[in-house]
């Protein structure tokens, strides 16, 4: 009988998880996980609003420990790993052997070596239940809460606060909010959005520093451009670290990133396999979950590779406002092979990215129907440049065309 360990309780690992039950009926699995729940990272700010209790957040089944037949040992860290014994070092003093080892230990918030910041009483980051709760408290009675980053935990975060009727200030090094996943175009709608909120936001500005009473509490933040911004509460969601402190001495081989493992999963030991934000590359919810799963199938002696994600995917709904971003949405002016059509029509604005004929990036907002079609031209590696229709007046209708015998054959 063989024993999986997994490492990580979020979306990789728990994925990971049922797929290791699904393909070995007798297996012992044991999950190792610092957290002692588990629960949506990704909805985070609708608990921190009171929307939804810890219940509500969890995303899996209620004896998810009973059903899968897991070993959960909660509230443990992994500190190091016996790669010779195939043994992980837990921080309770005790080991736990593998047969095969799973790495979703994900990433922790980076705090920038902003001057006078680490160490301040009055400064957290945006990441866990732990956070959320300080966070909860801070919305009582803080008045002038500063976020620093605008991507997507950044905004979480923000809404999170506006739900509550606390207003923040925005801030963040990037030329507009979310500029990984939207383009200026898109971000102004909600740059507006939040204008409208009484958001006070300051873009394209980095923080040169943080001011501090006797105490070292933060008292205010100074920006780039000279800007001072009163704060009495500081929350840092300027980016991740992967969580791989705990491999530096192993032998497995470590990215800038993360950890480095294959389009299977594997890494570089043909016992241990990694999968989501540990990689450092993709830190989103649907490539974690994906991933997990192929990394569990591989475990299992099933060939799966993972070849069909763009390494950026996202669908948001912020401000009562829908977008989905897929893809390189801001390429390089400069480069003649790329071409960019845009479409946009009151608060509708869709953009498509191709080069050479394939479909890099895109953008929908407002109006997300078109994405099914869009997903369609993905999957079928349709060269758009041979397509006769123009692009955003392509429907369904035009991937379906009956044969005289019947059959349904692809045609535009």
């Amino acid at each position: 009988m063989k024993k999986y360990v997994v490492i990580g309780s979020s979306a990789a690992g728990v994925n990971g998880i049922r797929e290791l039950r699904k393909y070995d009926k007798d297996a012992e699995i044991v999950l190792i996980s610092k957290d002692k729940d588990i629960y949506s990272r990704c909805i985070l700010h609708e608990y921190l609003a009171g929307k939804r209790s810890i219940e509500r957040l969890r995303f899996v089944e209620k004896d998810f420990e009973t059903l899968y037949r897991v070993n959960w040992k909660k509230g443990i860290e992994a500190v190091g790993l016996d790669r010779a014994a195939k043994e992980v070092i837990l921080d309770d003093g005790t080991r736990e052997s593998y047969d095969k080892l799973l790495i979703a230990t994900g990433s922790h918030t980076f705090f920038p070596p902003i001057k006078n910041m680490l160490g301040s009483p009055n400064m957290i980051g945006f990441r866990n239940i732990d956070d959320i709760e300080v966070l909860k408290e801070v919305a009582k009675t803080k008045k002038n809460i500063v976020v620093l980053g605008s991507g997507l935990v950044g905004i979480d975060c923000a809404t999170g606060f506006l739900e509550l009727g606390v207003k923040v200030v925005l801030c963040d090094f990037a030329g507009w909010l979310l500029n990984k996943q939207l383009d200026p175009e898109a971000a102004k709608a909600y740059i507006d959005a939040f204008n409208a909120r009484g958001v006070e936001q300051h873009y394209g500005v980095g923080v040169n520093e943080v001011k501090i009473n006797d105490k070292h509490e933060i008292t205010a933040v100074v920006l780039s451009d000279g800007t001072v911004i009163p704060c009495d509460f500081f929350v840092v969601t300027a980016g991740v670290r992967s969580n791989v402190e705990f491999l530096q001495d192993s032998g497995l081989e470590l990215s800038r990133f993360g950890l480095v493992y294959d389009a299977t999963g594997q890494t570089n030991d043909p016992d241990i396999y990694g999968a989501g934000d540990v990689s450092g590359l993709s830190p989103i919810w649907p490539v974690a979950v994906k991933e997990g799963m192929i990394a569990a199938a591989n475990m299992c002696g099933v060939p799966e590779k993972m070849t069909d994600f763009f390494a950026s995917k996202s669908t948001m709904r912020f401000l009562d406002i829908s977008t989905m971003s897929l893809g390189n949405v801001n390429p390089d002016p400069e480069d003649r092979t790329i071409k960019v059509e845009t479409y946009r029509k009151g608060d509708v604005y869709k953009k498509i990215v191709h080069q050479e004929g394939r479909i890099v990036g895109a953008l929908l907002q407002g109006d997300l129907a078109y994405g099914g079609v869009l997903q369609q031209m993905i999957a079928r590696k349709i060269d758009v440049r041979k397509v006769k229709k123009p692009l955003f007046e392509i429907d369904y209708s035009d991937f379906f065309h009956e044969r005289a015998n019947l059959e349904f054959a692809y045609e535009l």
